[in-house]
């Protein structure tokens, strides 16, 4: 093994990238494919992704092929679909131990990653851990209980600090670049066609029918990771009553199967707020939401928030998919950190990203083990004022 990067090493004509398996991951490594390219321009890249993400890297200009996997899937059934490949370099984007055992056994000879514990023998090239990491490290109940006693009596408040680079882009930039590529910052880039957004808007009867139609605002108000990520239901409601005083539109509610209920509660209760007076919008009150929470595949997904104007989100896979499909978000922020996985360019400043003020914020704890305090800081007002001055109202 050499921890040096195959620089030295003839061009591959042939790279296979392992791809991580969750959604905004996924989205935040579309920067080291692009960068991945640029270095290796002439080389066939297959990207392994999980079966469930398929579709989001469909006519991405990184990737010529792209290779799945079920999950729960036998490992030596993925690393026989990757011997067929005949790859001359796999790059493993994952930190675990299976990722790297994947490559290993389907004896791609040239494999890098980055270097960890029970995994760094089966890489040919194991790269240092990059010096501005941060990891998601989970504050303690009593650590929480402390901060929020110390900051109630003014004393001065610890916080969990990180570095410029810490953000998750960076990690994956840094990984290209022990191939030789150029590791500067870009845009997460998903595509998707102007012909796949008129199909879906008409599937779902969101297609503009005159210049005075609504425009289509989306709201995401799940999150996979848990409850503690989620800003309170009643105050999207809240938002969508104050813009559509001033603005006329039409929501969207997105999510998973599992945030159907939830989607259908925000969506009814927008309705009702639509039928009380003062008559604030020019949308009736059965067109003035629609949830598809649960109906739409990836792709679909993608052709909507594309459509969006702007997107409400909890800091969650879709919040990442609008970002890279061009569409700005108002992303909200409680146990976890915008430093490390804000959407978007970090910078960008079409997103409004929105912290909270709680003195045990970030925890990055599923569940809030006190009284939430770091979502309920966030205020109905200021996330209306980021949607009204994104949109220039």
């Amino acid at each position: 093994m050499s921890g040096a990067a195959p620089a030295s090493q003839p061009s591959p004509r042939r790279i296979l990238v392992r791809g991580v398996n969750w959604l905004g991951d996924a989205v935040m490594a579309t920067p080291a494919l692009l960068r991945l390219r640029e270095r290796f321009a002439e080389a066939h890249i297959t990207l392994l992704t999980p079966a469930k993400l398929c579709d989001l890297s469909l006519q991405h200009p990184a990737i010529n092929e792209i290779l799945t996997f079920q999950t729960g899937e036998e490992l030596f059934a993925v690393s026989r679909k990757l011997r067929d490949g005949r790859f001359d370099l796999a790059l493993v984007l994952p930190n675990s131990p299976r990722a790297a055992l994947e490559i290993w056994l389907a004896r791609i000879p040239q494999r890098v990653g980055i270097a960890r514990p029970w995994r760094s023998w089966f890489l040919t090239h194991p790269v240092p851990a990059h010096a501005g990491a941060a990891e998601m490290r989970k504050r303690s109940v009593g650590e929480i209980q402390r901060l929020v006693r110390d900051a109630n009596i003014q004393h001065p408040v610890s916080s969990i600090q990180h570095p410029p680079a810490a953000h998750q882009c960076h990690h994956y930039l840094y990984l290209v670049a022990a191939l030789g590529a150029d590791p500067t910052p870009l845009a997460p880039r998903l595509v998707v066609t102007d012909a796949e957004v008129a199909e879906v808007a008409a599937k779902f009867g969101l297609a503009d029918a005159t210049n005075n139609s609504p425009v289509l605002l989306g709201l995401n108000p799940g999150a996979e990771y848990g409850p503690a990520k989620r800003w309170p239901a009643e105050r999207f409601v809240g938002v969508t009553a104050y813009v559509q005083r001033h603005a006329h539109c039409r929501w969207v509610v997105f999510g998973g199967p599992a945030d159907a209920a939830l989607a259908e509660k925000i969506a009814a209760d927008i309705r009702y707020e639509t039928e009380r007076p003062p008559t604030f919008g020019k949308v009736s009150p059965d067109l003035a939401v629609a949830n598809l929470a649960g109906k739409t595949s990836l792709r679909e997904l993608m052709a909507l928030l594309k459509l969006c104007r702007v997107l409400v989100t909890n800091d969650t896979g879709p919040m990442h998919v609008a970002a890279a499909l061009g569409t700005p978000v108002v992303a909200l922020f409680g146990s976890t950190s915008p430093e490390l996985t804000a959407p978007g360019l970090p910078g960008d400043p079409r997103h409004a990203l929105l912290k909270s003020d709680a003195p045990c914020a970030p925890c990055f704890l599923r569940e809030c083990p006190i009284d939430f305090r770091c979502m309920k800081s966030i205020s109905v007002e200021r996330v209306a004022a980021a949607v009204m001055e994104t949109l220039n109202c």
